[in-house]
């Protein structure tokens, strides 16, 4: 099968337009300086299991990616089952009463309490109270984050 010269042209259009929505996403991203995040400026979206106010997502001068939201997760429920993932993060308990699997075992903790899913560590979070629990999750990416 020989490849025409209409075909190296359609090809070749192909990848200069892939290159260039992939340089307009990375435009998108711009480097986040210092920043004030007002609680009743975030608005509540819905969820299967609560709410949920995504605070920010973006490169910093020192991560590649910055993650910020809050969830509230209504009595009885899982933000969702044992999972990993590369990037680190923190959980920090505003309301309520979770339990966390945190290195194979299961602890409950309250308001004020933080925990911290480091990379790849299976982990999970459930409402174990009689009311909502607020937590806010934050997560980064960096340099050193593993690509799996």
């Amino acid at each position: 099968m020989s490849l025409s010269r209409r075909d190296m042209m359609v090809a070749g259009a192909s990848v200069a337009l892939t290159c260039s929505v992939g340089a307009l996403a990375q435009a998108d991203k711009a480097v986040l300086g210092p920043a004030v995040f007002d609680w009743n400026r975030l608005t509540a979206v819905p969820t299967e299991t609560g709410s949920v106010r995504q605070v920010v997502r973006q490169p910093t001068a020192t991560l590649n990616e910055l993650e910020m939201h809050i969830t509230t997760l209504n009595p009885g429920v899982a933000s969702h089952p044992p999972h990993t993932h590369p990037n680190e993060e923190l959980v920090i308990i505003r309301e309520g009463t979770v339990e966390t699997l945190s290195g194979g075992v299961w602890k409950r903790v309250g308001p004020g309490s933080i925990i911290f899913n480091a990379s790849n560590a299976p982990h999970a979070l459930r409402n174990v109270g009689s009311g909502p629990a607020v937590y806010h999750v934050i997560n980064w990416t960096s340099a050193t984050t593993p690509k799996n």
